[in-house]
């Protein structure tokens, strides 16, 4: 799937090879996240918000905190579902982008999700960096301060893309680095890195 810019809201954010996303950990309800162009963290490209209390996973990216701009849908398909199918959507033309499926197995010790286009036919997958380090950062204490959790998104015929996921007892940073030459639609990347930050992060 390649993104057609002629049916997409341009922002900075879908032009971007790299980013950065923040969370702070201590906020009591529903969960805020600013998006940078980098580690400065000097210029907001985008912003989203998870909302609390939700029975199913909702997740709203826009350009910036005025919310007026709003870039990108994110949905859990089922309240309970073992698999985790989120769906995005563009939510200025209701166009279904697809989304990433949790495998909920094999993520028990490797994070492991597919990636299925509108027709929910799986075309990529991302996947947790080594088994070995998965399983370090799963059953040893405060291990996933030192082994900062990687993902590899591929596709077929496209350059992978890389999710590098940092935690401190406070912040929770997310980076993502875009091969210049990939041509993925960058709002089913940006879902992506959405769910690796909102819920593998939640976990860890």
């Amino acid at each position: 799937m390649t993104q057609d810019s002629s049916e997409c809201l341009m922002s900075d954010l879908l032009n971007a090879n790299t980013y950065l996303i923040r969370k702070k950990l201590l906020k009591i309800l529903g969960e805020e996240f600013h998006i940078y162009t980098d580690d400065n963290q000097d210029v907001l490209i985008g912003y989203s918000k998870q909302k609390a209390l939700k029975i199913k996973e909702d997740i709203r990216v826009f350009s910036d905190e005025s919310e007026s701009n709003q870039i990108l849908n994110i949905k859990a398909r089922n309240v309970f579902d073992l698999s985790g199918n989120y769906d995005f959507t563009d939510p200025n033309t209701s166009e279904s982008l697809g989304g990433i499926r949790r495998h909920f197995r094999k993520s028990f010790f490797q994070d492991s999700y597919s990636i299925y286009g509108s027709d929910n036919q799986v075309y990529g997958e991302i996947k947790e960096d080594s088994m070995i380090n998965a399983l370090i950062r799963r059953f040893v204490p405060f291990a996933s301060l030192a082994f900062p959790q990687v993902f590899s998104m591929d596709v077929q015929g496209q350059s992978s893309i890389i999710f590098t996921q940092k935690i401190n007892p406070i912040i929770q940073k997310l980076t993502i680095q875009i091969p210049a030459e990939n041509q993925l639609d960058r709002r089913v990347i940006l879902g992506a890195a959405m769910i690796i930050i909102a819920i593998e992060g939640k976990k860890n």
